[in-house]
């Protein structure tokens, strides 16, 4: 912070000083502006003062956002989050008489950290340089690729059993002239940026483009993180849009959407989802979601069970809901009247017993016994009814309806015209406004503290705990517990209470087991959203429990939620994580800006996070002896040891790249160091020797799908066969004969 400011990579600010001087106070201020913005910090017009004589301004003084402390008022209804944390940076100009005005004071000093990346966030810096505030040349400025291989064997002989027709074989996407074309520079171009980018094709026996699927970087960082429920949208293809697209949609920490991976399939048959859905788990290191959400669909239910068998399937509300007024249309004179039992069947039937009878008096009323799709709700309804899905946390992810589901969110770029042509152009434009959005997301977290609403001990506690969006909704179950009456029924290790809610006039039960702190409501609002409920808070407080039991606080709806180890099993634990955890983000931040001015402090930068990753890794796993595995599967990492030791015994002179013949990076081959994410991983060694005694010639074609995965690698051979894929415009493609195939081309 005592350094100049440096602006691009050519000019550079200077700080105020007395001698400077401005032909207005805005003229002041643009300048101030300019200097926190390249700076890192956010600004405001703190005051100014007006003669009394002339009624011009003779005085102004600016400062930084965090200026001064935040005063909270005890009767706001919608307090807004302040960053205000008794920062004393300023800058304070007055008027002379001539008319030119100077620098009266310049405090420089701030309390908190500096984040000229990130600068672009602050409202005062938004619109003051569109180019500056453009993602993409922001991201082409700051992102450094990291590469891994993935490995896209198909098992044939598994798909087969799911041909069931001849005329399946023969199914390919329907594309216009160049469309192929364009998807394959859109995969070059995507691989380009980032080596991580994942793809596959299917084709069928002529040689056809019958599906293909892919995933960029950040999906799959993302569904490391995020992999508890994924929801399957199919609705692009089943209502007939001009694209065939279906989408896997998570969610982060900030209740936002998280692409997982986009495809364009032919048909609907089994053998389309079964292979979408093996490609998928490939891609994701074959990990496999605790939830996946889908449409009530059969061919799904049988891939689903095929291939995800630990996961537990569940169908989306709002599909059943919008397939009622078609499916029964004969009831649309009836349609209000049923629509309220059918409601009250679903939501308030807290017990299955209670919806069986709800059920079946339902079918009875409307005439029902003999529909075949309502029937089939009855059998699925373990997949869809909440009665029957206490346990399962969905993230927000399951809703009542379309417009309220994160699916909805890629409708602003999707329509019933949109062409693959247009999708594939706005492509970009989707990813970089998802990474916006996450992005503004975690700087409001680390730059804003929300506001208490309440003297509650619990919004208190989880104040710096979850993020904004989950502590709002969690705000509003606390201030809801003082609408809450509850009666004690029974007493003992597990009390049971039933607690009246004025604001529904509803009554759920609560029982509370003193001994292991479960708390469990029949509204099961935790299991559902993450996060405990109204009934089951003012049973804790009146139990004289005057804190959340960790149990109930879900890492995923934290402030740490992409940490890589898991927070403690006490507050304290868990609130100095989140501060640390924001604390390095912020100064990696500083660093990443710093070391990346220069070839020489890009790796001093570099072996010190080698180094220091080292030394907290030995650390926090002693019985590892410093070996950290990464769980996502075998990334290619650049041995930054050497040149960082010679650039330390050569007196910080860079090694000549030229000179530099025999490093691979990571891309140039396949290697045994390239292969490991640490140095003397266990797991890491002889993998060149082991795949190069099992290749041999044709030794893809020979090796079952375990021993590819098992060692990570993608053959060079395929490489040069997928551009053959694409190369003609038309849905046509020409290549070596194969059946089935995944190509996902290697970092050049």
């Amino acid at each position: 912070m005592d350094s100049p400011v440096v602006m691009g990579s050519s000019s550079t600010i200077s700080e105020p000083h007395s001698d400077m001087e401005f032909d207005s106070h805005e003229a002041a201020y643009a300048f101030y502006k300019e200097y926190a913005k390249s700076a890192g910090f956010g600004t405001a017009k703190l005051s100014s003062r007006r003669s009394r004589a002339s009624k011009e301004f003779i005085d102004a003084k600016f400062s930084c956002i965090r200026y001064g402390n935040k005063q909270q008022s005890d009767d706001a209804i919608n307090p807004r989050p302040s960053p205000k944390i008794g920062c004393k940076a300023s800058l304070h100009v007055k008027r002379r008489q001539d008319g030119k005005w100077y620098v009266y004071s310049f405090v420089k000093e701030h309390n908190h950290e500096l984040l000229p990346a990130q600068a672009h966030f602050f409202r005062s810096h938004r619109s003051s340089d569109p180019l500056g505030n453009d993602v993409r040349m922001r991201r082409r400025k700051n992102s450094n690729a990291v590469s891994k291989l993935f490995n896209a064997y198909q098992n044939v002989d598994c798909l087969e059993n799911f041909m069931k027709h001849q005329h399946d074989k023969g199914r390919s996407l329907v594309l216009e002239a160049g469309h192929a074309q364009l998807l394959l520079e859109l995969f070059m171009h995507l691989q380009e940026d980032n080596p991580k980018f994942f793809y596959a094709v299917d084709l069928n026996e002529e040689h056809r483009l019958r599906n293909v699927f892919w995933v960029d970087a950040k999906g799959l960082e993302d569904f490391s993180y995020f992999a508890d429920v994924v929801s399957f949208d199919t609705t692009y293809f089943t209502s007939k849009y001009k694209i065939p697209l279906v989408l896997f949609i998570g969610v982060n920490h900030h209740i936002q959407p998280a692409l997982l991976g986009c495809a364009l399939i032919a048909d609907e048959t089994i053998y389309t989802f079964a292979w979408l859905l093996q490609t998928w788990l490939i891609a994701m290191g074959e990990r496999a979601p605790q939830v996946i959400l889908t449409d009530q669909n059969e061919a799904i239910k049988a891939a689903v069970a095929t291939f995800l068998p630990g996961t537990r399937h569940c169908f989306c509300l709002w599909h059943i809901l919008e397939k009622i007024p078609k499916q029964l249309e004969f009831l649309s004179t009836w349609h209000d009247s049923f629509m309220e039992k059918f409601h009250k069947c679903i939501y308030k039937s807290w017990t299955e017993e209670k919806f069986e009878k709800r059920w079946w008096k339902l079918v009875d009323r409307f005439n029902l016994r003999n529909v075949e799709w309502f029937q089939s709700l009855y059998n699925d309804r373990t997949c869809w009814v909440p009665t029957f899905m206490k346990d399962i946390s969905f993230a927000g992810l399951s809703t009542s309806s379309r417009s309220e589901s994160l699916n909805s969110l890629f409708d602003n770029y999707i329509h019933v015209d949109t062409s693959l042509r247009e999708f594939i152009e706005q492509y970009r434009m989707i990813l970089e406004d998802r990474h916006e959005e996450e992005a503004k997301a975690n700087f409001d977290a680390w730059h804003e503290t929300s506001e208490l609403k309440s003297p509650s001990p619990f919004e208190k506690q989880m104040l710096s705990v979850y993020t904004h969006e989950i502590f709002k909704k969690f705000q509003v179950e606390v201030l809801g517990a003082a609408a809450c009456h509850l009666k004690k029924e029974n007493d003992g290790v597990t009390t049971t209470y039933t607690v009246k809610d004025f604001e529904n006039n509803q009554n759920y039960t609560v029982e509370w087991n003193t001994s292991t702190s479960d708390i469990c409501c029949s509204c099961h609002l935790f299991e559902y959203n993450g996060y405990l409920c109204r009934h089951a808070i003012v049973v804790l407080q009146m139990s004289g429990v005057f804190s959340i039991p960790p149990k109930y606080i879900l890492q995923r709806w934290t402030n740490a939620a992409m940490s890589k180890h898991p927070i403690g099993e006490k507050l304290e634990e868990v609130q100095s994580k989140v501060r640390r955890f924001n604390d390095l983000c912020r100064r990696a931040i500083i660093l990443g800006e710093e070391g990346s001015l220069s070839q020489e402090s890009y790796y001093i930068a570099l072996g010190a996070i080698s180094e220091s990753l080292r030394q907290c890794a030995n650390l926090n796993n002693p019985a590892e002896n410093g070996v950290r595995p990464d769980a996502s599967g075998a990334h290619v990492v650049c041995n930054v040891d050497e040149e960082y030791q010679s650039i330390i015994t050569s007196n910080n002179r860079v090694p000549d790249p030229k000179m530099n013949t025999g490093r691979k990076t990571a891309g140039s081959g396949v290697t045994g160091r390239s292969l490991g994410s640490v140095e003397n991983s266990e797991v890491n060694k002889g993998k060149v020797a082991q795949f190069e005694a099992m290749s041999g010639k044709d030794g893809f074609q020979q090796m079952e799908p375990t021993d590819l995965r098992s060692h990570g690698v993608m053959p060079i051979q395929f490489h040069s066969m997928v551009p053959a894929l694409f190369h003609n415009v038309s849905p046509s493609f020409h290549s070596a004969p194969s059946t089935h195939l995944h190509a996902n081309r290697l970092p050049r």
